[in-house]
């Protein structure tokens, strides 16, 4: 497995370093061949996990022992089994589709701009597989950071542009945002290892998972155990990291980055990791009891999520509330202890979400950057390619039959009907609305007539890089579904899953959730299309109360500005930093200096260059050193 690692990491740690450091003096040829090379040495290297672990199971492959601290040793290792060899493939595999397409979309930037960004696309890329490939909490934990510090820089890649109009933020404060966000659920990551620590003595995930089997079932706090604490401070994690409810606001903010760093994030990478760290934790998870607030948050962020996206105008906008509804539904899955059926959802998903953005891309590449879809219209013949992918990928997304979205999001469905009728309830309707929205934006976008004519009077088809991953995304999310899912448990994606979700039980894939769940989704596709495939700019501006309700994203940026950001800056510029930090801190700094002052002038009349003076100091001294001793 040497080899393996050395072509999962070493490419894309270097890749970073030469483009980082020294690539503002390559060719952007020569930072495009290092970046996507890079890439493309980490999917080989995915590729080679596959007949290790179909051969059996592969133990632990640790690199050096990284922290000896009493009882507690953690090593460097990573883990091959075969949810992280799926976890490598679509990581690997779909970021290598969007390396190649970035070499076109950020082709207009200099060589400074271009090679940045593939340094800070190999380091995003680099950071998940660290996250996923790990064999401990604590190494996941080094990855869900670098992802969260790479999403930083590439959200605020263009760092100097201001608020474009229409915009409700620009790209510097939308980076500070998402990571400042991202800490508060990283805080109950933290929180979750240092409750395991005291409670098992490691983190080590199969040595953690073999302790909470006898885990002491005595409370710690508020009637509830060790482990349940555990594994809910850990989702807080999950929360902020895969952007459900209330630590949602950072990802449609996080449109401000460029395209392809969209799709990476909203696709393949960082925001998948909290569905991965649940389905990892899943024996903590089953044990405790804890999967219910799990599930209920994440099918309350479904349905949450795909509101707001039925009324936004922004493409891209709508597409980030599509991700956190979606995410919802992974984070409900697994909630309810379908593991298999959230991972399968994991990875259609990347397929479509993946191409959904990229083609969002393509249309913004051919309007100027233009995102307010009431400009839009009639784009189908002036751009084919991007046309007939974007509709696979929205009939994907929205459940239609024998499509990738079909099988996964049914699965779940078909899951929650036999384990809560609520949530299968929720998560119905939500596949409606679904199906609703995404139709309502290709309709808006692609149908109908040009609501700008000067806007899209010279849009065209992008160029071969581009649209060429838009049309293997595109045969993924077409039959994605059915070759690697199968219907029921008949797929090689659920037998390969079945050594680590032992026993998982999959309910029967022909069945009236199935049906329901189909049935909406096609009057979603049907409703989507129809009302808005006409409509004109001033039709689609009007709303109710519910939809404006929506449209404003039910106000919880603004009840955050009121309620923690502006008390904060008031506290810090009245309080901490008036009374504390300058009057405090600086004060004692102050006086300290103040003293030595003193204490040098007083010194100072010691040093006056006459040998009388020294011999009596010394005396002096001699004298004080012998009542001392006599004392």
């Amino acid at each position: 497995m040497n080899l393996t690692i050395i072509l999962l990491f070493l490419p894309l740690l270097l890749g970073a370093l030469l483009n980082g450091i020294a690539g503002a003096k390559f060719k952007k040829s020569v930072s495009a061949l290092i970046g996507v090379g890079a890439i493309a040495a980490a999917f080989a290297g995915a590729l080679t996990i596959i007949p290790a672990v179909n051969g059996g199971n592969v133990d632990d492959q640790a690199v050096w022992t990284w922290i000896s601290a009493g009882g507690l040793t953690v090593q460097a290792a990573f883990k091959f089994d075969s949810l992280s060899m799926i976890m490598a493939l679509i990581v690997t595999g779909v970021s290598l589709l969007i390396h190649i397409y970035a070499v076109g979309y950020m082709n207009h930037e200099d060589e400074r701009g271009f090679s940045r960004f593939f340094a800070y696309l190999n380091l995003f890329v680099f950071s998940m597989l660290i996250l996923v490939m790990g064999n401990s909490f604590l190494l996941m934990f080094v990855g869900w950071e670098g992802v969260g510090l790479c999403s930083y820089l590439l959200i605020g890649f263009w760092y100097d542009r201001e608020r474009k109009e229409g915009d409700s933020t620009w790209p510097a404060e939308a980076a500070k945002k998402a990571f400042i966000v991202n800490r508060i659920g990283d805080f109950g990551f933290l929180i979750g290892m240092f409750i395991l620590i005291a409670t098992f003595g490691s983190l080590n995930f199969d040595a953690v998972f073999d302790a909470a089997k006898g885990a002491p079932d005595a409370p710690l706090f508020l009637g509830q155990t060790p482990l349940w604490w555990a594994c809910v401070a850990l989702f807080l994690g999950a929360v902020g990291k895969s952007a459900q409810i209330p630590l949602h606001v950072w990802l449609p903010d996080a449109m401000q980055g460029p395209t392809p760093v969209s799709a990476l994030i909203h696709a393949a990478t960082m925001v998948t990791a909290g569905v991965y760290m649940v389905a990892r934790s899943h024996v903590l998870f089953d044990l405790s009891g804890a999967g219910g607030i799990v599930a209920w948050v994440g099918i309350a962020t479904a349905l949450f999520a795909a509101t707001m996206a039925v009324a936004s105008f922004d493409f891209k906008g709508v597409l980030a509330y599509s991700t956190i509804s979606q995410l919802g539904y992974m984070i409900a899955a697994v909630g309810m202890g379908a593991y298999a059926a959230g991972m399968a959802h994991l990875m259609t998903h990347a397929f479509f979400k993946a191409l959904l953005f990229l083609a969002a891309g393509s249309v913004l590449h051919a309007l100027h950057d233009v995102g307010d879809i009431r400009r839009m219209g009639g784009l189908r013949g002036k751009m084919p390619i991007t046309f007939a992918t974007f509709l696979a990928a929205a009939l994907a997304i929205s459940g239609f039959p024998l499509l990738s979205g079909f099988f996964s999001k049914d699965a779940i469905l078909v899951y929650a009907y036999e384990q809560s009728m609520a949530i299968f309830a929720i998560g119905a309707v939500t596949a409606g609305l679904t199906a609703f929205y995404m139709f309502r934006l290709f309709s808006v976008v692609f149908m109908g007539e040009s609501r700008d004519k000067d806007l899209t009077e010279h849009a065209h088809e992008s160029p071969l890089v581009m649209t060429i991953p838009l049309i293997v995304l595109a045969a993924l999310s077409v039959v994605g579904g059915f070759a690697f899912l199968g219907f029921g448990e008949s797929g090689p994606f659920y037998k390969a899953l079945e050594s680590v979700f032992h026993g998982e039980h999959h309910a029967s894939f022909f069945n009236p959730a199935m049906l329901i769940g189909t049935a909406l989704g096609l009057v979603g596709i049907a409703a989507g299309y129809f009302m808005y495939k006409d409509k004109s700019a001033e039709d689609l501006q009007r709303a109710n109360a519910l939809v404006q309700l929506w449209r404003n994203k039910y106000w919880v940026d603004e009840l955050y500005d009121r309620a923690v950001v502006r008390p904060l800056k008031w506290l810090s510029s009245s309080a901490l930093w008036r009374v504390i930090d300058k009057g405090l801190i600086d004060g004692a700094v102050n006086v300290a200096g103040a003293l030595m002052n003193a204490a040098g002038s007083i010194l100072r009349f010691t040093q006056n260059g006459m040998i009388q003076t020294y011999a009596a100091v010394i005396f002096a001294g001699a004298v004080l050193l012998v009542l001392i001793r006599l004392l």
